[in-house]
């Protein structure tokens, strides 16, 4: 063997010696989604909304009027609380108010006015006691130690005084609790249950009287909401809403106050495979079943 021909070879297995001491470069198919990359290979930069108490995160296919019956409210109002000019424009993403603002603070702590400040200075010998700068009892160590603390004086019996000390705050009046009745008299054809009926239904003829379940106000009337037809929604208070919808024809109109047992609509079938009544009663905007809260029949 020549001496070229030997110096060649060991050129060649130094060459493919070297290509073995590193991996091959990774290969990634541009047309690969992000999402389906491991971890380590999707980028870091997603931003995830963390959503405070009180609020709502708008996604594909909502609108107002869904979000403020899923959380008890009135739509105007929380259009309001969000400032939105057009109620009908809202977008994916979008953070939204659904609770009253004065409602969202978790906690106001009042300021607590510190203790009157009084003459601590020892009582020089010879000289007299005073009483306490704070009030008018006569002098004493127990009622000075007692103002130290910041516990005050007493009250003056009203014989002395010949005033009366002020009343009691009167003690907080809880609403009454809603007195409900029945819609319509219509049979019932499809109980409530939490996966497929958020409400009961009612048969009917058509033109049959619609009645407001509980006092209240109209905060909705009219077909905005896909499913529901005609739908009338009453605001009872701040914690019950109703839902009256299919209907033929709505009586009344937001903002309107109305009684228990007014005549507010008539049964139809809009959008609905029959001729009935959808009734639904929201507490604090989650559908419960209207026949724990109806008179027995």
């Amino acid at each position: 063997m020549s001496l070229r021909t030997l110096f060649s070879g060991m050129v060649v297995a130094v060459a493919f010696a070297g290509c073995a001491s590193h991996a091959p470069a990774p290969v990634v198919d541009r047309g690969t989604d992000v999402a389906a990359l491991p971890s380590s290979s999707a980028s870091a930069s997603a931003d995830v909304v963390e959503v405070p108490p009180g609020h709502y995160l708008v996604k594909r296919g909502d609108n107002l009027l869904r979000i403020s019956l899923d959380h008890g409210q009135d739509y105007r109002e929380v259009a309001a609380w969000n400032k939105l000019d057009d109620p009908n424009k809202i977008n994916a993403g979008q953070l939204l108010r659904v609770v009253p603002p004065e409602d969202a603070a978790v906690a106001v702590v009042k300021p607590v006015a510190p203790p009157q400040a009084i003459d601590t200075a020892p009582v020089a010998v010879g000289m007299l006691k005073r009483e306490p700068k704070a009030g008018t009892q006569p002098y004493s160590d127990e009622a000075l130690l007692r103002l130290q603390r910041g516990e005050g004086m007493p009250q003056p019996s009203p014989a002395k005084t010949g005033k009366l000390l002020p009343e009691e705050p009167p003690a907080e009046v809880m609403p009454a609790a809603l007195e409900w009745s029945w819609p319509n008299g219509g049979k019932l054809i499809a109980p409530f249950t939490e996966a497929n009926n958020k409400g009961i239904d009612l048969a009917g003829n058509a033109g049959d009287a619609v009645l407001a379940a509980a006092p209240g106000k109209v905060v909705y009337a009219g077909s905005g909401l896909r499913g529901y037809g005609k739908l009338v929604i009453v605001k009872h208070d701040a914690t019950f809403l109703s839902a009256y919808a299919h209907n033929n024809s709505i009586l009344v109109k937001e903002g309107q106050s109305v009684t228990r047992g007014q005549k507010i609509a008539e049964v139809g079938n809009t959008d609905a495979d029959q001729i009935k009544l959808h009734f639904e009663i929201r507490r604090q905007g989650k559908p419960v079943d209207p026949l724990q809260y109806l008179p027995k029949r």
